[in-house]
């Protein structure tokens, strides 16, 4: 497999590559150079027609088709995965702008992963029954839904559109399915490793394009029967305004402004204090903070919150390297596009003018070589802001991170609690009564006690208030993409 630069993209409809019907392009750019190096359809309503059109032709025979021949079908997409993994992980790389050495060990890994455990968990996935008595008895059918709608952000581009896609096909569903335009490459090679691992025509349609075109008339299209979204709440809502009224199924995984909470205690061992600021580091700015679980808000109790500060800092000083993501020693790559790079700077020049101090960074990035023009921000640290303010409230996406401190174990829940979102949360404590009252309290629908990122493929994933409506994940992506029927049978 391989994809020649500069390159066309096209879509994949009815398992064909096809050139988008208004025959338009939108220019594609590599953040770390500032440089055009391909171009994507900018597909709209009568090319969502026509993968609709693939969809319902292929509907009738893979939604009753065997488990066991979706398995080998979906094992097999993972092992091409990985049996493209440096492929896969440089086309992340020059799409994302992030380090290529975190495309290798996460990104691809884990779309092979959500392949592979989707096409495993089919095989295992049961239904109930419930007996009356002598009376009746009673057993869920879970049937696909029909044709689905996936739409993925650019934040993980492989990584997210195969944990949608995945279960999706595994229940039996055809989908239509809208990678990023700012990071469709992945996305594109995936139809090749799906054509060549057998997964029957129409299946499967990736349509390339923006928001308000592709993306609307997937959402708006009759047919499409449930969308499942990442992305941001703006969009989100944008999404369910145009949905709920057509009484679609929908999974919305929105934005985040996480709390990281960090209690005194831990500072009583050597070994939970190294871990607790190697995470939160990673918390902090991994994938250049353009990750929704991020903490990007620091609560601190204030006991420790000047040694932290020191700490943080001085860690984020050595290890924290801004370079070329080609280059094994960067640690923070490029911020994903010139449009986003401008919003996260005007966030800062907003905590500047609300009184926070910056502690580190702060400022662009200017790296040498072939990257001269690229997107590169430093790693930022603000204290000194309270949490009402714009700064505290507002999802910024990026290398940001604020710091507070509070007194109590009341004061810490009341700051993590005072944003509109609630996705995510880390507590770090050596008590486990405490980490146990903290986490039923915080409003997050994701909750890590001493750790951060550590993922089972198992578990309920999503937010609470505005950071979204219904789980992914598990079962829960199962249950999403099927329509439970209850049948009853008078005995």
């Amino acid at each position: 497999m391989n994809l020649d630069i500069p390159y066309h993209l096209e879509n994949y409809i009815g398992g064909n590559l096809i050139a988008p019907l208004s025959g338009k392009f939108i220019d594609n750019i590599n953040p770390a150079t500032a440089e055009v190096y391909g171009q994507i359809p900018d597909s709209n309503e009568k090319d969502v027609e026509a993968a609709v059109h693939a969809a319902q032709k292929a509907f009738s025979s893979w939604s009753v088709s065997p488990v066991e021949q979706r398995f080998k079908i979906l094992n097999r997409i993972a092992e091409l995965i990985d049996a493209n993994l440096e492929i896969l992980a440089l086309a992340e790389t020059n799409d994302n702008g992030k380090p290529l050495w975190l495309s290798k060990q996460v990104d691809i890994p884990r779309a092979s992963a959500n392949f592979r455990f989707f096409a495993t968990g089919i095989m295992h996935f049961a239904t109930e029954s419930h007996n009356m008595e002598d009376k009746a008895v009673n057993y869920t059918l879970r049937q696909p839904i029909g044709i689905v709608g996936c739409i993925s952000p650019w934040n993980l581009p492989l990584y997210l559109f195969t944990w949608k896609i995945a279960p999706a096909l595994a229940a039996g569903n055809c989908v239509l399915a809208k990678p990023s335009e700012v990071t469709p490459v992945t996305a594109f090679l995936l139809s090749k490793i799906c054509k060549e691992a057998g997964l029957p025509d129409g299946v499967l349609n990736i349509i390339h394009g923006t928001g308000p075109g592709a993306g609307e008339a997937i959402v708006s299209h009759p047919e499409v029967k449930a969308i499942s979204f990442t992305g941001s709440t703006r969009a989100g809502e944008r999404i369910a305004g145009i949905a709920a009224p057509k009484f679609k199924k929908l999974s919305l995984e929105l934005g985040g402004k996480n709390p990281n909470i960090i209690f005194a205690d831990v500072a009583n061992s050597d070994v939970s204090w190294k871990k607790m600021l190697f995470n939160t580091i990673r918390s902090s700015f991994a994938n250049q903070g353009e990750i929704c679980l991020c903490g990007s808000r620091i609560l601190v109790e204030e006991t420790i919150y000047e040694k932290f500060k020191a700490d943080f800092l001085q860690w984020i000083g050595k290890g924290l390297k801004v370079g070329d993501p080609l280059e094994e020693e960067s640690k923070q790559g490029a911020i994903v596009s010139k449009q986003h790079f401008n919003k996260i700077m005007q966030c800062i020049d907003i905590a500047k003018e609300e009184g926070g101090k910056i502690l580190c960074g702060g400022n662009a990035v200017k790296v040498e070589g072939r990257c001269t023009n690229g997107y590169f921000i430093q790693p930022t640290v603000i204290e000194g802001l309270g949490p009402n303010c714009q700064t505290n409230q507002e999802e910024i996406f990026g290398p940001v991170v604020t710091l507070q401190s509070f007194k109590t174990e009341e004061e810490a829940l009341q700051l993590a609690n005072a944003t509109q979102y609630g996705l995510a949360a880390s507590i770090w404590t050596n008590d486990i009564s405490k980490a146990n009252r903290v986490a039923a309290k915080v409003e997050s629908g994701i909750v890590w006690v001493n750790c951060w990122l550590l993922r089972d493929l198992r578990t309920p994933f999503g937010g609470m208030k505005n950071s979204g409506v219904g789980r992914e994940g598990g079962w829960e992506a199962l249950k999403f993409f099927t329509e439970a029927k209850n049948v009853c049978i008078e005995l």
